[in-house]
């Protein structure tokens, strides 16, 4: 193959690159669009009201393998990855339209599962389930779901409002839905071994609940209401730290440095990845599916994050191009590569 073939395959180039290509030649009609394609979602302006929309696919064999993800948690999961979008504008989701591609290898009774754990995190949330389409597949089943949140406020949150000297800082912690799925990989391939094997998974339970059963950070949203933080940029971490720390660094022209020691892991997912050889900045960089909030807001803020028990300070931003990196504990600097999740670059 020469190189003109490879410059034309889809592993040739990333995501978000595909995009921008894909897209170059669309120009907006509608004085309604404010924000389009480029963040987690986009932004259309009717009167007062301002909407948020975002939309995931998940296709089995690429984004679940079912042979350990039950129906159940794969509905709710469906729902929580699209709200976290939403919740990553600064907006609170309402509507979810839900549309799948289904092949004749399941039987009604587990779309009727699929349907519950949607129903689910439709309650959790408080958001209405208005419409989708069903249709067939010929080979399994694929997941499209569409999250709407609306809002009056001016708080929408995009990606490129990162200023110099904004503090960096993420939610929860991080690396246990990556540790959660090599644990599960590990399993499916005993199992395949030998069928009888009846696995121990006590002592992995927060990290399979994390890969499983993710929750998107309303919570998160509502506390920095309460203390009357409005972030200056805003994304949530679903495929990895490295990938969306590069984001805000395109989105914005500015660059962050994050401490090795500041970033939030725990103790569980320490262990796991010390059982499976892995560096712990592996899980937490790369891993993804974490679907925590990163955030960066005015130092001003500073001691109102400290105070805030979910809340870590992990960096800040600094002028571009000095590069993203992270400084370890040995005050060594280490570069950020985009090396999460990528569809085209698995």
């Amino acid at each position: 193959m020469d190189d003109k073939e490879n410059e034309n395959d889809l592993q040739s180039i990333s995501e978000v690159d595909l995009i921008k290509r894909i897209t170059k030649s669309f120009k907006n009609k509608d004085e309604s669009t404010i924000l389009d394609i480029g963040d987690d979602a986009a932004i259309l302006k009717f009167d007062k009201t301002n909407l948020a929309i975002s939309q995931d696919i998940l296709v089995e064999g690429v984004h679940f393998d079912l042979s350990y993800v039950p129906l159940k948690h794969l509905g709710y999961k469906s729902v929580v990855v699209n709200v976290s979008d939403i919740i990553s504008m600064n907006v609170k989701p309402s509507h979810v339209l839900v549309s799948i591609a289904v092949s004749n290898r399941f039987k009604i009774k587990a779309l009727e599962e699929l349907y519950e754990g949607i129903k689910l995190a439709c309650s959790y949330y408080n958001i209405d389930l208005i419409g989708g389409d069903t249709t067939s597949s010929n080979k399994g089943l694929m997941i499209s779901v569409t999250c709407i949140g609306n809002t009056e406020s001016k708080k929408i949150t995009e990606r490129n409002g990162v200023k110099e000297d904004d503090l960096l800082v993420v939610s929860g912690d991080l690396g246990a839905a990556y540790m959660g799925l090599q644990v599960l990989e590990r399993e499916k391939k005993v199992f395949e071994v030998n069928p009888n094997s009846q696995p121990d998974l006590s002592s992995y339970t927060y990290c399979i609940q994390r890969q499983l059963k993710p929750e998107a950070r309303v919570d998160v949203i509502n506390h920095l209401e309460e203390l009357k933080i409005t972030p200056t940029s805003m994304i949530d971490i679903s495929d990895g730290l490295s990938t969306e720390i590069n984001h805000l660094s395109d989105s914005s022209g500015l660059s962050f440095h994050i401490y090795e020691d500041k970033i939030p892991i725990l103790e569980e997912t320490k262990k796991v990845c010390d059982e499976f050889k892995l560096s712990h900045s592996v899980a937490y960089l790369n891993g993804g599916e974490d679907y925590e909030l990163l955030f960066t807001v005015s130092k001003k803020h500073e001691k109102k994050i400290d105070n805030s028990e979910h809340l870590s300070i992990i960096g800040s931003c600094v002028k571009k191009k000095d590069d993203n990196c992270m400084i370890t504990s040995l005050g060594q600097k280490i570069n950020i590569n985009s090396s999460g999740w990528d569809s085209f670059n698995k």
